[in-house]
């Protein structure tokens, strides 16, 4: 039992060996720590989780906060924005770079419509070396030789019915009657009066046209690097001296822009074929076929292109060296790029005869066999 002192206060503990005693307050034992012998002292900490002074140093410290996390809602409608304006944004861009491309006027020598179910869109390729300079790294494909202006150096038909897609060449040598003179001469010289002219030569030998798009040298040689390349298979090792083309070993040849022009332009095609060169003796032919290659093996590498960066580099790889008929608009090269991304179009070859004309022009005419590709064409 606690002994209690003079003031009826009850004494904890002994008041032996002169130690002083203890003593409760009246409202019984207190809550407080003690602070007497024996009793045990909380360890300091460095930092108040609650703020406020330190119990060590005495600096004040702030509070903890707890981090909040965001809330289902947030997350949704942040999901939710970007959906929405990446594309947007995409689209957008590609308008504005679209829009730059400059336009030439021919919807008044477009065919009509009519009952025809599929779009053929003739593509030119000019040998024209505007805006190209010594120090540019494709100039070694097409600076060589004097040429002033601009002359066709690629005609092809693309024609899109669907999910089926064909391209036909057309080729430079190919004897017409010229529209705005109404003499008989090679196809190419037509676009010389403007690619109005030459959309009416060759719907004059039946083929419609129902869009315009024109590239010149520089531009090929550029979207062929935007793009990281083509590949090409060769069938032999070959060579061009003139072009400059130099394919060391057969099979699948991945070709910059300064390669790939000097393929689709060789005139003087040559292959090594058991151990000799092999100089290729179908002259226009032989490259109208080469330039299908091409171009199908870039449309395959533009349209499947997933590489944001570049996608970025290829409106500014074209700049003003490529132009586009007034009536193809934004959403036509749209629809055009998503047929053409897993497309394979068929090669289709216009049946032609090689002919010497009394003037000693060698060129190529029609054969009657031709009537049923260029039908299909006209369908």
């Amino acid at each position: 039992m606690a002994d209690r002192d003079s003031r009826g206060r009850r004494v904890l503990g002994s008041s032996t060996n002169n130690e002083s005693p203890v003593v409760a307050p009246a409202g019984g034992l207190s809550s407080r720590p003690v602070t007497g012998r024996g009793a045990t002292r909380k360890k300091p900490t460095s930092r108040n989780d609650r703020g406020g002074p330190d119990e060590f140093s005495g600096v004040s410290t702030p509070p903890k906060r707890k981090r909040r996390r965001p809330k289902l809602r947030t997350i949704v409608i942040v999901a939710i924005a970007l959906i929405i304006l990446i594309p947007l944004g995409a689209f957008v861009f590609g308008w504005w770079q679209f829009s730059k491309i400059p336009t030439v006027n021919v919807s008044a020598a477009l065919s009509p419509r009519g009952a025809r179910s599929g779009t053929n869109y003739l593509i030119v390729g000019t040998d024209s070396r505007a805006g190209i300079t010594a120090n540019d790294p494709n100039a070694g494909a097409f600076l060589s030789g004097e040429v002033s202006g601009a002359r066709t150096d690629t005609i092809m038909v693309l024609r899109v019915d669907g999910s089926t897609t064909q391209l036909a060449s057309i080729p430079r040598d190919l004897w017409v009657t010229d529209p705005a003179t109404g003499q008989k001469g090679r196809i190419n010289s037509t676009f010389a009066s403007g690619p109005s002219n030459l959309i009416k030569a060759v719907e004059s030998i039946g083929i419609p046209v129902d869009q315009y798009l024109e590239i010149n040298f520089v531009s090929f040689g550029r979207l062929v690097d935007a793009v990281g390349g083509i590949t090409i298979d060769f069938p032999y090792p070959a060579k061009d001296d003139h072009s400059g083309l130099v394919i060391t070993k057969a099979g699948p040849n991945h070709l910059n822009g300064t390669e790939a022009l000097a393929y689709v332009r060789s005139r003087y095609y040559t292959e090594l074929v058991d151990g000799k060169w092999r100089v290729d003796g179908t002259a226009d032919i032989g490259r109208t076929e080469r330039q299908r290659a091409f171009l199908t093996s870039l449309m395959h590498q533009v349209a499947g292109e997933r590489n944001p960066f570049h996608l970025f580099a290829l409106p500014g790889s074209l700049g003003a060296g490529m132009k586009r008929g007034s009536t193809f608009s934004y959403f036509d090269a749209i629809d055009l790029a998503w047929t053409m991304k897993d497309a394979s179009p068929e090669p289709i070859a216009l049946p032609v005869t090689p002919r010497r004309t009394s003037g000693g022009a060698d060129v190529l005419e029609l054969q009657p066999e031709a009537n049923a590709v260029i039908q299909g064409l006209a369908s």
